[in-house]
């Protein structure tokens, strides 16, 4: 799929898409879509082996600002944190083995993905 002129928002929704299939095909199972609480929203929950996995997904034209990956910034993964533990105690699973990756999408101008990565354990916990 290919969209010049795709707006910021269709850009990342799509990479959400494509991340969750990229994620499915790699042996995950995708639990939850955009789970938000007060405090905050991580953009796929899935269950990777019996160890859930909060995923933030970046999707980047260009690396001009930097690869997706490291668009994650200190205040983000703590959000990130935030939302994990907070997903942990509404679903009773605090004594759950869990981790945050990255999907990192990077694709052209034109909206083609040039490379889509799993970032395991991205956010030291």
């Amino acid at each position: 799929m290919t969209l010049e002129g795709e707006s910021p928002h269709s850009l990342g929704r799509r990479g959400e898409a494509l991340a969750a299939a990229h994620l499915e095909a790699a042996g995950y199972r995708i639990l939850a879509r955009n789970y938000r609480c007060p405090s905050g929203e991580v953009d796929l929950v899935a269950d990777d082996g019996g160890c859930l996995v909060f995923v933030e997904v970046r999707t980047r034209r260009g690396n001009l600002w930097g690869t997706p990956e490291q668009s994650v910034t200190r205040a983000k993964q703590a959000r990130l944190v935030r939302v994990a533990e907070q997903y942990l105690a509404d679903h009773e699973a605090g004594d759950a083995d869990w981790r945050i990756d990255v999907v990192a999408l990077d694709v052209d101008a034109r909206g083609r993905v040039r490379r889509i990565e799993i970032v395991r354990d991205a956010v030291s916990l």
